[in-house]
This record gives structure tokens, sequence and C-alpha cells, in this order.
């Protein structure tokens, strides 16, 4: 350690600045938490003010403050009294109206953004041995409440949040697009990796969101035919248009089977990957931008101009990747018959990827997932946090549009003709 500087760097005058303010930030949202309080206890009290007693006295008064509380928020840990009032009503059934705050709710230790926050150091790699002191540097050292035992407990919590929502009815459901991917997990004491195959879903409303997280073996046939039944039978019956997904075969065959009026986008990013792990490291670069300009184009004739161009200059000499292009070329190219606002979100898998991207990165961190349970409990959390910033899709009505059957030609939806 240099002489004259702390632990985090800084000098001591500047960690005690840095202390200071540290300070200063936490005193003012415990001031403004206390103001917000006293604000509710005042609306519940003026509410009640026209009922009193046979004295004339109010029935609703205040009543002093609560015991002390620690609650966790993201300036570090605040201690609040909390008001208290003292009601004498009751309501319709002869029970006595108690005041309950919806700002600070009974038993609360930690706020909403914390409640969120703690999860999602867990889950981007921090183990649990290392949880305490990342908080801890975070909002404070002198913070209760942030052993590896916290997060033990939050991970049964999740466990039962999954097990309900692999149960919950689809009834009301409805998506427009799905995509669907597998991620590959190494499950300790087991020799083969765990196979979790993931669907997300676009709503009518244009919101992304997951639809299921099931076990799976090699993404074959068989299992992509349970997943879709088991959606089936829990209540969506109204299939998706298209479907967005990577070259893997079990997939399309299950998905021809149970849901033949679904069409098929196979994902550019898989595809462009493949075909370059065919050729040599010298002429990526110039391949990659020749497929840019197929997926980029703006009609499908410009399309085809641009995939003919890069089979006839790369035939010759590196006929396995053209191969490669070719078997799916109908199917890289199904986006063109759907709205032009939506391409960005169907021409890959995009959504899932990056969500497994950071499955991959806590599985690493923690040498392997412990059981299969932890590896459907960690997706299901990761896609749940991830989803916040999943983009919308744009013009609603054009989803209703699709979902429709209206046809739509490069991109631009074809009026139809009056009769």
């Amino acid at each position: 350690m240099v002489q004259g500087t702390t632990i985090d760097g800084l000098s001591p005058e500047k960690n005690e600045a840095k202390m200071a303010l540290d300070e200063i930030i936490r005193e003012g949202a415990r001031q403004l938490l206390i103001k917000a309080l006293n604000a509710e206890v005042q609306e519940y009290l003026n509410q009640a003010a026209n009922q009193r007693d046979e004295a004339g006295h109010a029935l609703a008064v205040r009543n002093g403050y609560g015991k002390e509380r620690r609650v966790l928020a993201g300036a570090g840990e605040l201690r609040i009294r909390a008001p208290r009032i003292n009601d004498k009503r009751t309501d319709d059934n002869g029970e006595r109206c108690r005041f309950t705050s919806q700002i600070l709710p009974p038993y609360l230790r930690r706020t909403k953004n914390m409640e969120d926050f703690l999860p999602y150091l867990y889950l981007k790699g921090i183990s649990t041995g290392d949880f305490s002191d990342t908080l801890s540097s975070l909002v404070g050292r002198d913070v209760h409440g942030l052993s590896a035992g916290t997060i033990s407990r939050l991970k049964q919590v999740w466990e039962q949040e999954h097990d309900q929502w692999q149960q919950r009815d689809l009834s009301d459901k409805q998506y427009v697009y799905i995509w669907v991917d597998g991620i590959y997990c190494k499950v300790r004491l087991e020799q083969e990796k765990q196979c979790i195959l993931v669907i997300l879903g676009a709503t009518p409303e244009g919101t992304k969101e997951l639809v299921a997280v099931m076990d799976g073996y090699r993404e074959s046939e068989e299992s992509w035919l349970t997943v879709l039944r088991d959606l089936k039978s829990r209540g969506l019956t109204t299939l998706p248009s298209l479907a967005i997904g990577d070259g893997a075969l079990g997939f399309w065959k299950a998905l021809r089977k149970e849901w033949p009026t679904t069409r098929e986008q196979r994902c550019w990013k898989h595809k462009i990957c493949n075909v370059l792990d065919k050729m040599p490291q010298g002429i990526r670069g110039q391949a990659k931008a020749m497929l840019h300009d197929i997926y980029n184009a703006e009609s499908r004739k410009s399309a085809l101009k641009a995939y003919n161009r890069f089979c006839e200059v790369y035939r010759p000499k590196y006929a396995k990747a053209v191969a490669c292009l070719e078997k799916d070329r109908d199917e890289l190219l199904t986006f063109f018959d759907f709205p032009a606002e939506h391409w960005k979100h169907i021409r890959t898998t995009n959504p899932i990827e990056s969500t497994f991207a950071t499955v991959r990165l806590r599985t690493k961190r923690t040498r392997n997932c412990g059981s299969r349970t932890t590896i459907f409990t960690m997706v299901f959390k990761l896609v749940q946090v991830a989803s916040r910033r999943w983009k919308r899709l744009r013009k609603r009505k054009l989803i209703l549009k699709v979902i429709e059957g209206c046809e739509f030609k490069d991109g631009i939806l074809v009026e139809r003709k009056a009769a």
C-alpha cells in the first residue's frame, strides 16, 4: 500500500470528504423519507377528520412514533422512526381500522430498488462469499443483512417463484413473435452439460416476455415437442405468426408438427457465424460485409441480388460455406414478409443471446452450477432482470395487422382492394 492512501486508493483527506458526502446523501434521503411519511399520515388523518366520538374528539389521531427501523436503500442504511396513528374507527365488519403505510410497509427492510439490486449482483457473477464485502463498499460498511445467508434465502424464494411460474395459466396469452434457443450449462458431478430450452414471446402490446424455460436433451425434436405441448396444455392455443431461432433441426421439426402455421425465420447472427467458421481468417472481414449486405437490404429483390453475388464469389473455393448459406435461403429472408419496423427484432435471437451471456458468466464464476434446480432458477431470474431493458416493438397497429394475417411486401403493408 502506498503511504498516505487508504484501501480505496484515496488520500486520507479525500477519503474523509467522500465519507462526509455519503453521510450528507444518506441524511438527505432520510429527511425526504420522513417528510413523505408525515405527509402520508396527514392525508390519512384529513380523510378521518369529520369522524368524531360523542365528546367531539377525533377518532383518528397521531400517536407518537414507532421503534427505530433500519431500511437499506440505494443511499445506504437509513434509520427511521415512522409516525403512528391511533384509529378508533371500525369498518363495515366491525373490525378496528388500522393505518398501514404504503411508503414504508411493516417489516420492510430493503427498498424495492435494493430488492432488485441484491439478485442483480449475485446473478451478474458476485459469489456469495464476496457478496457482503461488495454490498458494503457500495452502500456503507455499517449495514446489516448483507451476509451470504441473504442470498441463500433469496434463492429459496426464487425457486418458489419459478415453480409457480412454470404452472401458470396461459389461456389469456397470445404471442405474435417467439424467439427460441438453448443454452448448455455444466452441472456439478454430471458428465454431460445441462441443456435448457428457452422461449421468449412478443405480445400484441409489443412487449417481450419469457414464455418457457424447460429441461431438454441436446435441443432434440422430442425435447422441443415436450415444451410446445406443455404450453398448449396450459392454454396457449393461438399460434405465433413467426418463430425466430438458429438452425437446430430439432425445434423446426417440432414446430412443423405442433404449430404448422407458424412461419420460420433463421437467426442471421448464428448463420453468419456458421458461414464464416468455414472460411479462412484472412477473408472473413470481406465475407462478413457481403453477408450484412443481404440482411440489411431494403427489399427481397436486393437481398437476393446480394445473396447471389456472395455465392458466385465464394463458391469456387469455399463451397461448404456457401452450402451452409444456401440450405436456409428462404427461411433467412422470411422477415421481408413482416413490418419493416420489426426487422431489427426478428432477424436474430439477440433478446435470448444477451441474457444467455449473463448465464454463462454466472456459471463460470461459480465453476458450474450446483444442481438443475439452480440452473432453472438462475435463468428465470436473469431473464426477469434483463427484461427491463428489452425494447418494445414499434407500431402496435402493425402488430395487430400481423395477427390479423395482413400481407406485407418488403416490410410495407399491402392495402387490400375494396370488393
